[in-house]
C-alpha cells in the first residue's frame, strides 16, 4: 500500500510544480526550482520511477490504446451497446475512425504524459549522487518502458513526434513528426542500451529485465523486418532457459497465479480493494449487463470467427472464453466473452470487481512462436501445441489448412494469445492484415492500419501532418 500512496503523492507534487499551458505533445517544463530540487535522493527516484510504472494501467487499459487496436481493430472481437462515447469506440471496430474522434486524441495525451515522466528520470538520474548501480538499472527500465511506448505509437500512428528529452511547450513546437524509421533506430538503440545495464531478475517484482528488454528488442526487429538480429534476440533468452511453458495453460489465469516461469513483463494488480490498482479486465469484457450486481462494460466481446478457429480438443478455448451468464434469478444468458482475467472471489466495491488478476505483456509462449516465425522452424511451435495435448505440426492429425509454417504460426498465435492484445499487431507486422480482415467484411486499406493524427493536435500545430487516407 506504501508504494500506491507514494505514487499518489507524486502525482500531486507533479501537477502542482510543473503546470502551464499545455501543447500539442502535453509537455510543460523543467526549469522551475521546485522541480529541480525534488530529483536529488533516491526515495525521489523511487517515487517517481514507481509512477512511471503506474502509465502501464493507462496504457494497457481494458479501454486503452493497445486493447483498441490489437483486439476490436482485429478478427477476434466486437462491440455492441457499451458504456461511453458509443459513436466513437464502434469506429475503431468499423475501420471508420476519424481525426475528431475523442478516444484517439486521448490515447496521444495518454502516451506523451507517460513518456514525459520517463524522459524526466531519465535527465535527471545520470547527475544524481547515487549508487551506480542503481542508476544504470533505472535507466534500463525507463529506456524499457520509452521503448514499449514508442513501439506501440510507432505501430498505432505512424510517423510521430520523438521526444527524448523534457522539452519546455514552447520548444514542443518545434518538434514534429519524425520517420518511422527513425523511431524504430531510437527504439533499437535504446532496447540494446536497456539490455545492456538490466539484471536478469529483479530485486522488485514486476519491474523489467533483461529478458524482457531483449524479447521486445526481437520483436521491434521483426516488425522491421530485421531477422537476423529478431533471430538472435530471441534466441538469446530462450538459451537462457530463464522461462519455460507452465505445465497447465489454465493455470495461467488464475487469479492467484502471478509473476510465473512463463511471465517475461507482467503488469502488476493488487486486488481486494478500492485504493488499490485492482483489475478490471473481467469486469470490462463482461457484457453490458448488470445482472451480476456489477455493469459490465461490454468491451471486446467475441465474435463466431475466432470460437470456430480453436480445434477440436484444444483446451484453450474453454480456459479463454465464457459463453455466458446466470443472473441472481437463475436466468442464464448466452454470451461469448473473455474470461482469462476472472477472479471468483473478489469483492464488489461501489458495482465494481476488485479483482486480483495481472496482465501479462510479454510471455515465454509469445517469444517461441515468434521464433517459429522468424525460422521457419516448427520446433518451437511445438512447444506450445504439446502442452495443449494437440497433433504437432507435421504429425497425423494436424490440420491440414494450416500447410506452411506461416499459417501454423498464424493460427497458433491467434488463439494462444487470444484477446492479450497481439492480433492486430500480428497482421500488421506479417503483412497480412487487409487480406485477411478484408476477407472478413472489415472494411481494411492500408492507409487505415494507421490511426488519424487528432484534429487538436493540428490545430494547436498547423505544421503537424495528418495521415493519408484523413
Amino acid at each position: 500500500m506504501k508504494k500506491y500512496i507514494q505514487t499518489i503523492v507524486l502525482a500531486a507534487l507533479i501537477a502542482g510544480t510543473w503546470s502551464c499551458k499545455d501543447s500539442f505533445l502535453e509537455l510543460a517544463p523543467v526549469s522551475n526550482p521546485s522541480a529541480e530540487n525534488f530529483y536529488k535522493t533516491k526515495s525521489d527516484f523511487d517515487l517517481a520511477v514507481n509512477a512511471a510504472y503506474n502509465t502501464l494501467y493507462t496504457v494497457y487499459h481494458p479501454q486503452g490504446p493497445v486493447s483498441y487496436a490489437g483486439e476490436l481493430m482485429s478478427d477476434n472481437v466486437t462491440i455492441y451497446n457499451i458504456s461511453g462515447n458509443q459513436a466513437d469506440k464502434w469506429q475503431f471496430r468499423d475501420y471508420t475512425l476519424a481525426p475528431a474522434n475523442t478516444m484517439v486524441y486521448q490515447f496521444w495525451q495518454d502516451f506523451y504524459r507517460s513518456i514525459y515522466n520517463i524522459n524526466i528520470i531519465l535527465d535527471k538520474i545520470g547527475n544524481a549522487d547515487l549508487d551506480a548501480t542503481y542508476k544504470a538499472q533505472t535507466q534500463g527500465e525507463m529506456l524499457f518502458l520509452r521503448s514499449l511506448y514508442y513501439f506501440n505509437m510507432v505501430q498505432l500512428w505512424g510517423d510521430v513526434p520523438l521526444v527524448t528529452r523534457p522539452v519546455s511547450a514552447a520548444e514542443a513546437y518545434d518538434i514534429l513528426r519524425t520517420p518511422a524509421t527513425e523511431i524504430y533506430a531510437q527504439i533499437t538503440k535504446d532496447l540494446a542500451d536497456a539490455k545492456s545495464k538490466l539484471p536478469a531478475t529483479s530485486a522488485i517484482i514486476g519491474r523489467a529485465t533483461k529478458g524482457a528488454a531483449q524479447t521486445l528488442l526481437g520483436k521491434v526487429y521483426l516488425t522491421t523486418g530485421d531477422k537476423a538480429n529478431g533471430v538472435k534476440e530471441l534466441k538469446e533468452v530462450y538459451d537462457s532457459k530463464q522461462y519455460d511453458l507452465l505445465p497447465a495453460y489454465a493455470s495461467l489465469w488464475d487469479a492467484k497465479t502471478k509473476n510465473t516461469k512463463e511471465s517475461i513483463f507482467e503488469i502488476q494488480f493488487l486486488g481486494g480493494s478500492a485504493t488499490s490498482p485492482y483489475s478490471n479486465y473481467y469486469l470490462e469484457f463482461f457484457p453490458n449487463s448488470n445482472a451480476l450486481g456489477f455493469y459490465g462494460a461490454g468491451m471486446n466481446q467475441v465474435v463466431e470467427d475466432i470460437w470456430s478457429e480453436y480445434e477440436k480438443g484444444d483446451g484453450r478455448r474453454e480456459a479463454s472464453i465464457d459463453t455466458g451468464f446466470t443472473d441472481a434469478k437463475g436466468n442464464f444468458t448466452k454470451a461469448k466473452f473473455p474470461k482469462k482475467w476472472q477472479d471468483k472471489t473478489a469483492p464488489l466495491i461501489n458495482q465494481n470487481i476488485a479483482a486480483n488478476n495481472n496482465f501479462i505483456v510479454l510471455r515465454y509462449a509469445d517469444l517461441l512462436l515468434l521464433l517459429s516465425e522468424a525460422t521457419g522452424d516448427a520446433t518451437y511451435l511445438n512447444q506450445v501445441r504439446k502442452r495443449a495435448g494437440l497433433p504437432l505440426y507435421g504429425e497425423a492429425g494436424y490440420p491440414a489448412k494450416y500447410n506452411t509454417v506461416a499459417l501454423a504460426v498464424e493460427h497458433e498465435r491467434r488463439v494462444e494469445l487470444a484477446f492479450e492484445f497481439h492480433r492486430w499487431f500480428d497482421l500488421k507486422r506479417t503483412n497480412r492484415a487487409v487480406d485477411v480482415l478484408t476477407a472478413k467484411g472489415k472494411p481494411v486499406t492500408q492507409s487505415k492500419l494507421v490511426f488519424p493524427i487528432p484534429n487538436i493536435v493540428r490545430d494547436q500545430n498547423a505544421k503537424i501532418t495528418q495521415n493519408a487516407g484523413y
